[in-house]
């Protein structure tokens, strides 16, 4: 789970999370969600995006 820079930087702040499931990954990123409502978080794995808060 990742928080990206605020204000037009394409690149990622800082690491929020790691998830052992994707059940406990998906809860972690709601949450993150409300924590951070104007940034942009994005849950991957690998390099598959499978959630992404800008969308």
């Amino acid at each position: 789970m990742e928080l990206w820079h605020d204000g037009g930087h394409d690149a990622v702040e800082r690491i929020l999370a790691r998830a052992a499931n994707a059940q406990l990954a998906r809860a972690i990123f709601k949450a993150a969600q409300g924590d951070h409502p104007q940034r942009r978080i994005t849950l991957r794995r690998d390099n598959r995006i499978i959630a992404d808060s800008a969308k």
